[in-house]
């Protein structure tokens, strides 16, 4: 048996670009870097950066183009091809891809501007909750004394 699994977690280094297939479907391409730290022989900190080229067909593309921009994280899951073609000079080129078969988005950053909204920096977020907080509604539930329900009579 044999595995081709890959699996990114990273900051995406540009837009997602989404294009259309002669058939009609979506494909997206983006590429994500990933970090890696450690301490040398000498217990210096040493830190590396790698650049992943990122595939993503179907609605998912579309969503991927939607949403992630420029430095937003994201998950990516899927597998491993590396493609080859002749260069008009001549040469051979090779390109290693991470097909998607997942794309999860990471957390979105505070204090930045998306489609006009702005959210509130860390430094607002208290006073705007408290100004503009909205009326939660609630449920109450009954007190297990009222019902008559005895703890010790439930079985887990």
């Amino acid at each position: 048996m044999y595995i081709n699994k890959a699996l990114l977690y990273g900051n995406l280094t540009r837009d997602p670009e989404l294009k259309s297939l002669p058939s009609g479907s979506s494909v997206s391409t983006f590429s994500i870097a990933t970090n890696r730290v450690w301490k040398d022989k000498e217990g210096n900190k040493q830190e590396s950066t790698d650049f992943h080229n990122i595939v993503v067909f179907g609605k998912q593309a579309e969503t991927v183009s939607q949403y992630l921009r420029k430095g937003s994280s994201a998950f990516v899951e899927g597998r491993m091809v590396t493609r080859s073609w002749d260069a008009q000079d001549g040469s051979k080129k090779y390109r290693t891809e991470v097909i998607a078969d997942r794309v999860q988005f990471g957390p979105r950053s505070g204090g930045s501007s998306t489609e006009g909204k702005s959210f509130a920096g860390p430094q607002d977020k208290g006073n705007a909750q408290q100004q503009n907080a909205p009326a939660i509604d609630t449920i109450q539930y009954p007190d297990a004394q009222d019902e008559g329900i005895n703890p010790e009579d439930i079985p887990f």
